[in-house]
Parts: structure tokens; sequence; C-alpha cells
């Protein structure tokens, strides 16, 4: 069974006028369709935007809106599971390599290149993975609010990996069968939400059933070494440790489950060696929901270097 939420449920999205195109993906269950925005010039440089948990690519509305002023293409997946992507019923249903294999056949039959990917919470280990996978395709990188677990010690990964709010956060969220999407999205934000706001984030999810990748993402997170993810991730790793592409940090001020990544980002990838890297204050862990136009600034400058 294949699930699809109601395109009524999206009717009137504040700041949000854009047209869904989809792109139909092959699964043993049905052929399942996956939304997209796809805005601005077909022929010019790509943004490709990368949501996370539990979010869509409506938290992307006001870096899309300034990518597509300055003249640039911006495409904004939803992830299987997400958005006005369709929806598997089970828990079971999702992988790690599914998402990663989903993104990758997304890429590679838009056949998009000249890729800047910006990418933020599950953005972040799906798209360098997917770059890693077809690095032609890419010629940057911003990363926000992120990360890549590989389980390492420092300098190459994260110290007392994975910490108190990532461990509670999988605890959690293991054997529960529901989550209350906008309210965990604007409980990691500093600045609250208004109630038009938290409803688009609950578009997706007409009830619990819609849920299955919301509730399993967490789940997905390599916290141990012997978790699939984990060795994949330190060859992704290898790959980015010879990236000499522009690889810039946009974290935000106020997101500590994240915030030591950004070092090791910084620290391992040749290409992070320049002065781009920006702190965005008055954001916690949605930074593109809470400071769209900052971090599409960042993004802008990024762009141009490439």
């Amino acid at each position: 069974m294949i699930l699809r939420t109601p395109e009524q449920r999206f009717a009137a999205l504040p700041h949000f006028p854009y047209s869904p195109h989809y792109l139909t993906l092959s699964h043993p269950a049905g052929d399942l369709r996956m939304a997209y925005i796809d805005e601005g010039p077909r022929e010019a440089p790509v943004v490709l935007m990368l949501h996370g948990e539990p979010s869509w690519s409506f938290a992307y509305r006001h870096v899309i809106e300034a990518v597509v002023a300055s003249g640039y293409r911006a495409v904004a997946p939803d992830h299987i599971g997400f958005g006005r992507s369709d929806k598997l019923p089970r828990r079971s249903d999702y992988s790690y390599a599914a998402f990663v294999q989903w993104l990758t056949q997304f890429v590679t039959e838009l056949d998009l290149k000249d890729i800047l990917l910006v990418c933020q919470d599950w953005g972040g280990p799906i798209g360098l993975s997917t770059l890693a996978a077809c690095q032609e395709r890419f010629s940057a990188v911003v990363v926000a609010n992120t990360l890549l677990p590989n389980c390492e010690a420092p300098p190459a990964g994260v110290a007392d990996w994975p910490g108190e709010t990532i461990t509670a956060w999988v605890d959690m969220t293991a054997n529960a069968d529901d989550l209350p999407v906008a309210e965990i999205v604007a409980g990691v934000c500093v600045n609250p939400l208004n109630a038009e706001i938290k409803a688009a984030y609950d578009a997706p999810f007409p009830d619990a059933s819609y849920k299955a990748a919301v509730l399993e993402f967490p789940s997905l997170i390599p916290i141990r070494e012997d978790m699939p993810g984990c060795a994949e991730n330190r060859r992704v790793w290898q790959v980015l440790e010879t990236w000499h592409k522009p690889f810039v940090t946009a974290f935000s001020d106020s997101d500590p489950s994240t915030a030591p990544w950004a070092e090791v980002f910084r620290r391992r990838i040749p290409g992070a060696n320049n002065s781009l890297h920006t702190t965005l204050e008055g954001a916690g862990h949605f930074v593109q929901e809470e400071q769209g136009a900052a971090l599409a600034k960042v993004v802008l400058s990024v762009r141009e270097l490439a």
C-alpha cells in the first residue's frame, strides 16, 4: 500500500506559491511519486535544497525565492515519506540506503548538473552520500545544521558521540506510534512559529498512518559502529577528504545537537579552506525556517564562487 496526501491539504500555504513536479520511482509496493519544486531557468546553474526530519521543501521557501530572483534554478525535493511525496506505511519500508538511492535516482533522472548542494539535518547524510556517488554533477556545498555520523573519535569525528540530545531523540521515537510534527519543528526554533506556519508543517500528514518515515528517521542515525550507514559514511568521508571545490558551513548559533560537526567539516574537507563560513544568529535547528534570507545570502555567495 502507498499513501498519498490529498492535495487539498496543501491549499493556501503561506509564502509558498510553487506548483509541485513529480518523478516516478520504482518500488516493490508500486510506483512511488517523489515531489519536488523546480523554479527558475532550466539551463541555469542548480541550487539543490534538501530538507530533514520532520520537515519538507516548504522550509526552504525563503531560500527558493532568493535563488530564483538571482537567476538560478532552485530544486527542492520532498524525501519519500515527507511533504507531497508518497508515503510508505511501515517503518520497515524505510532505510538509510533507500533514501540515498531515491535521491541519487532523482538527481540522475533529472540530469541535474553544476549543482550547489544545500543540506540541513538528514539532508546532509543523504545529500553528501549522493554527491559521493556522482561527484561530477556537483560544484559546491553549503551545509547548515547537519552531520555525517561516522562513530570515529576526534579529530575525525565528534567527541562523546552521539551525546545526550541525539540519544534521547532516538530513544523517544524508537517505539512511538505518532509524533506532533509542527510542535517538534517549533520546539527547536528560538522564535515562535505562528499557527499558519505550523499548519504547513502538519499538512503532509493527515494522521499518524502517514508518519512512518517521520517515526523511523531517528532510528536510522548511525549511533553505533555496527549500524547500517556507519561504514558507508566513512566511505563518503574518504570522498570528501579529496573534495577541493567550495564547501561552506552555515550553522546557526542555537543548535547544540549539530554544532560540533561544523568544525569537523571545516577540518577534514580541503574545499572548506575558505573565508565564507558563517554562524547565522537568531536560529535554532531549522535555520532555513528562521533565517532563510540570511542563509540565502550565503548560498548565493557560494553559487557565484562556484
